[in-house]
């Protein structure tokens, strides 16, 4: 009689998740750079030498490909999990422009992912009431999307979730949303029944590009959302502050026993800094404080774009940030200058900056050791960290309509790897260096083979 067992890429713990076997190959998103009718992208990159070893196209044109996860993931051990014999099988790859969906097989070939499915907008709207998918996470229970907003594109934007064995969408997820309106990612604690969720801004904020005005009016969001995960409640609202502006990126302690994570805002409108918080439950009460603060740094008017030529700096714009599954490292891309940090949040209330690496920027275009004589436009943007934690890969474009505003010459799509020493360094690694320039499309999110250190969940310490 055959053994049923789990999938050997889920793990109990994030202890034990550190010690799987070393990532083979990397899936990627390619975004139509012209937006003039071609179709996205999926890459498969050989992680031993940067080769592009496929790419496959999305059917039809426009979708603009964005924050795309796996169906199960480690989740799946938990002890009240529905599905402990799923596979880590199927890439959910959500068009955040389209509202398209798309469901693709990697386990007969991972270096030929195979499309079996998709999710035409108009099936997306009218079960879901939600449109603009951005974020894929895999549930206990459910393969969970966030979606910017409603049908019109106004809000509110919120969380739906598709079945686990159909991939059919399901619902709305949300019971009780209260002052909920604006959405971006959202991220849980297992453990503790709660789920958090951020704030960016509705389609019809977005889609043309950054707003001074908005800006300026302090009209993105600026808070996180405490839920009840059972019930499906708002429990509490969190407020940053209107001066921090974009709340993005969740990074919750992989530790299932905290109650500690991690967010960014990109931009602050009274200095341009950007800045990070560490989130976490006192009293019985979920408070955020400010623990990261990066500065703008001047610039001439001249290498600056329209939208920062009065400003005379450029901002760092942190646009996502990555935390090991020791919950030790916290890497920070800072897509405006051209940096990534690396911090150690042992103490996550006392963050120290222990590395950090230069590459593109808009206003420096710092070269890659591998064509030092090619200016990078761009910069650390989607930023993926390999299990063990010692290799962190990371992507140049953020959203089509946001990178031409800031890079009006275009962005030129590439990859890039560092690594990480025991004491939280970094160092690029000079050989690893994926150019999609032939290819023409820009590279957004980073999936690793048998999961990463942002898509999986653990239920034990």
């Amino acid at each position: 009689m055959a053994l049923i067992q789990p999938d050997p890429t889920f793990y109990p713990s994030a202890r034990e998740a550190m010690r799987a076997p070393r990532e083979e190959v990397a899936y990627v998103a390619l975004l139509d750079a012209a937006g003039q009718g071609r179709p996205d992208g999926l890459a498969v990159i050989d992680l031993s030498d940067g080769s592009i070893a496929d790419i496959g196209d999305m059917p039809v044109a426009g979708d603009e490909l964005h924050h795309f996860g796996w169906n199960v993931c480690s989740a799946a051990l938990c002890p009240y999990a529905p599905h402990p014999h799923v596979e880590r099988r199927y890439l959910i790859l959500p068009g955040l422009r389209s509202s398209r969906i798309y469901v693709f097989d990697v386990k007969d070939d991972p270096r030929r992912p195979r499309l079996v499915k998709t999710i035409e907008p108009e099936t997306l709207m009218a079960k879901t009431g939600y449109s603009r998918p951005h974020t894929v996470h895999c549930g206990t229970d459910a393969i969970y999307v966030s979606a910017l907003g409603d049908v019109n594109g106004d809000a509110p934007g919120g969380i739906f979730t598709l079945d686990h064995d159909t991939f059919e969408p399901r619902g709305p997820w949300e019971a009780d949303r209260g002052p909920q309106r604006l959405h971006y990612d959202f991220w849980w604690h297992l453990g503790h029944d709660t789920m958090l969720s951020s704030e960016w801004g509705t389609p019809n904020q977005i889609e043309a590009g950054p707003s001074l005005d908005l800006l300026t009016a302090r009209r993105y969001g600026h808070r996180l959302h405490v839920w009840d995960l059972i019930k499906r409640r708002h429990v509490q609202e969190i407020d940053l502050g209107d001066r921090h502006q974009m709340a993005l990126e969740l990074r919750p302690a992989h530790d299932p026993t905290k109650t500690y994570g991690f967010v960014n805002t990109v931009v602050d409108v009274e200095d341009l800094s950007a800045n990070i918080f560490t989130w976490y439950r006192e009293d019985g009460v979920w408070k955020a404080v400010k623990v990261i603060t990066i500065p703008a740094e001047p610039a001439p008017a001249e290498l600056l774009p329209d939208p920062l030529k009065g400003f005379g700096a450029v901002p760092p714009l942190v646009t996502d940030i990555s935390l090991s599954l020791d919950d030790r490292v916290l890497l920070v891309s800072c897509w405006g200058t051209g940096e990534l940090k690396a911090y150690d949040v042992s103490d996550p209330f006392a963050p120290r900056q222990t590395g950090s690496v230069r590459i593109g920027g808009i206003a420096r275009r710092d070269a890659h050791p591998a064509a030092p004589d090619r200016p990078l436009n761009g910069g650390p943007q989607m930023v993926e960290t390999s299990r063990d934690g010692r290799r962190v890969y990371f992507t140049n474009s953020l959203y089509r309509s946001w990178d031409d505003a800031f890079y009006p010459d275009g962005v030129t799509g590439w990859m890039a790897k560092v690594d990480v020493s025991g004491d939280g360094a970094l160092s690029i690694d000079p050989d690893f260096l994926v150019d999609f320039s032939a290819d023409g499309r820009r590279a957004h999110q980073i999936r690793l083979q048998g999961g990463d250190s942002s898509s999986d969940s653990y239920c034990f310490p």
